[in-house]
């Protein structure tokens, strides 16, 4: 019996990395992805579970980023898709070159879109198939000093329950969003916010935990599920706290130098 195939960007480290090895360890053939090196030694990781797993550098920022992930592919029927692939930028946004706020633009968006695209595509004419989301609550909350990243992720977490509603009577498809807080990995590093009030925190989520959140909701196929408790109040407080107040409170966090002021 042939083994199922999943799609996992973003894979090379934290929750990526952490939702590659559960699938694994559920069975599934992997085609991982990241923009780094690194992918190549946790595809090895992936492999000690005994399926068969192939990696690609790729930046997904780019079309042709995506169409090279996907060629690797080789036709193979897609039964899940980990959208995870997601990246970072602290300081203020007019302090932010063009090239690099665009870089998270096309990355959490552009590059995300297009891939969810092309599979979905062929999931729902076969009426089969499972897509979990990586969006984030970030999306429910205007980040001042993280201005792009956030509204980034509100665009993803709209667009996801908007598809979702599109392909409706294609019963054997789901996709599910992933919503978490802060989480513990290099997101923090890359975005250079590590003299920031967040990301200097030791209250981080575990990516092993967010991943296994996401995993058993994906399997059930729910439409969303926010990782963690107090994630889930904050979410929760954002919808009914005025916008002014939020981008207030995130300021605090995640201004540069915040991480001093405590």
């Amino acid at each position: 019996m042939v083994n199922k195939f999943a799609i996992i960007t973003g894979a090379s480290t934290g929750i990526g990395f952490e939702l590659a090895s559960i699938a694994a360890e559920n069975g599934y053939d992997l085609l991982v992805v990241a923009d780094e090196p690194l992918i190549d030694a946790a595809a090895q990781d992936f492999k000690r579970h005994g399926v068969d797993v192939i990696s690609v550098e790729a930046d997904l920022s780019t079309l042709q980023g995506v169409d090279t992930l996907l060629a690797a592919a080789n036709g193979r029927q897609v039964d899940l898709l980990c959208a995870n692939a997601g990246r970072g930028l602290g300081h203020g946004f007019l302090d932010q070159d063009v090239s690099d706020w665009r870089r998270v633009v096309d990355t959490n968006i552009t590059g995300t879109l297009y891939l969810l695209q092309k599979v979905l595509k062929a999931m729902v004419a076969r009426d089969d198939g499972k897509v979990l989301i990586t969006g984030s609550i970030a999306g429910f909350i205007p980040g001042s000093f993280q201005a792009v990243y956030n509204g980034s992720k509100a665009f993803v977490d709209s667009f996801a329950d908007a598809i979702r509603n599109e392909i409706k009577d294609s019963k054997g498809v789901t996709v599910t969003t992933l919503m978490p807080g802060p989480v513990e990995t290099e997101f923090f590093d890359r975005a250079d916010m590590l003299n920031t009030s967040v990301g200097s925190s030791n209250s981080k989520s575990d990516p092993a935990d967010v991943a296994r959140d996401g995993w058993n909701a994906l399997m059930k196929g729910e439409a969303h599920i926010v990782s963690g408790w107090k994630n889930k109040v904050q979410a929760a407080v954002a919808h009914v706290t005025p916008a002014a107040i939020l981008a207030e409170q995130h300021r605090k966090m995640a201004k540069h130098g915040s991480a001093d002021e405590e």
